[in-house]
């Protein structure tokens, strides 16, 4: 499939979108560590040096900016508030204003708080809640997640033991599945079953990358799995109190209408990366590039106006697939 066909597909955001600078650095001490890298494949040292010292430059941009962002959102407010009682909503000042304080909340701006529902109340408490467990080997139902994964992903191969070499070969980085959930905790399990369970096509044909012309150095389906669910719990800024950036608002109104949004959103942003991978032609030493390009343009279609539900966001069409 070409990348030109996947942009048309996607209608309103390219599968090969802009960049991302950097993550931010979690809070949760369950998710703190990269995740591809160890193991069994070659981890750049520098590489992660020169990142962390970036995150830093960052984090000290984002507090010159704070009071800037402030006072400018703080004018904007009030220009539209003067707007609407002096000019009036009909005219075209009162139209343009709107606008232009609509553009200071953008993904990096201090937006304010959301006001929930009890709904959502109860189902963001429930979705912390599932963030805060690690992933533990020797607890049983844990690895009866593991054994469950497996029967979804080979439901006519033998279920091997919760160490064996069989496991690489869903892409797992070694014979331990369990030495792997470092970051993404049990959650990270849950959305690969979710995923099995709800999509079962578009997750066997990712599973045995099927699509396109794939790379001779492909990255480990399993481990990719785990960096997705750790990348949107950065992404929707659901480390902290009350979301605050741009795409955690958005996925706060989806948790209204739907109480498995983060599962789906999983799904989404799995098929998304793997199309992301495909436009690119990228090899395994560019999944970090792929999974930041993925980042991007799912904070892009969250941002559209017109996106109410998970299956409004274009990249949703690609689980149809």
């Amino acid at each position: 499939m070409s990348s030109g066909t996947l942009r048309r597909r996607l209608h309103h955001g390219d599968v090969d979108g802009g960049r991302y600078d950097r993550y931010e650095t979690s809070r949760f001490d369950s998710l703190n560590e990269p995740l591809l890298g160890y193991g069994d494949y070659d981890y750049n040292r520098h590489a992660e040096e020169q990142a962390l010292l970036g995150i830093l430059d960052d984090e000290r941009s984002k507090v010159r900016l704070h009071w800037s962002l402030l006072f400018s959102n703080v004018i904007a407010q009030w220009a539209q508030w003067l707007a609407n009682i002096v000019l009036g909503s009909g005219s075209l000042f009162g139209r343009i204003i709107p606008f232009i304080a609509g553009t200071q909340n953008g993904a990096n701006s201090n937006l304010p708080p959301v006001l929930l529902s009890p709904l959502q109340e109860a189902r963001l408490r429930n979705l912390k809640q599932r963030l805060s467990v690690p992933f533990d080997g020797s607890s049983s139902e844990h690895q009866d997640a593991l054994r469950q994964l497996w029967r979804l992903s080979y439901p006519d191969r033998k279920l091997p033991s919760l160490k064996s070499e069989v496991w690489k070969e869903m892409g797992w980085q070694g014979s331990d599945p369990s030495t792997d959930f470092r970051g993404g905790g049990f959650i990270s399990l849950e959305n690969l079953i979710f995923f099995a369970k709800t999509y079962p096509e578009a997750f066997q044909n990712l599973l045995h990358k099927r699509d396109g012309k794939r790379s001779e150095w492909e990255y480990p389906f399993a481990v990719a799995g785990i960096n997705v669910s750790f990348m949107l719990v950065q992404m929707l800024d659901l480390q902290s109190g009350n979301p605050s950036t741009l795409a955690g608002h958005r996925f706060l109104e989806l948790l209204r209408e739907d109480e498995m949004a983060f599962d789906n959103l999983f799904c989404i942003a799995f098929k998304l990366l793997d199309a992301q991978w495909l436009a690119k032609r990228a090899s395994y030493m560019e999944f970090n590039d792929v999974l930041k390009s993925t980042r991007s343009q799912l904070e892009r279609e969250m941002a559209l106006e017109d996106v109410s539900t998970v299956r409004d966001l274009p990249a949703y069409n690609l689980l149809r697939r």
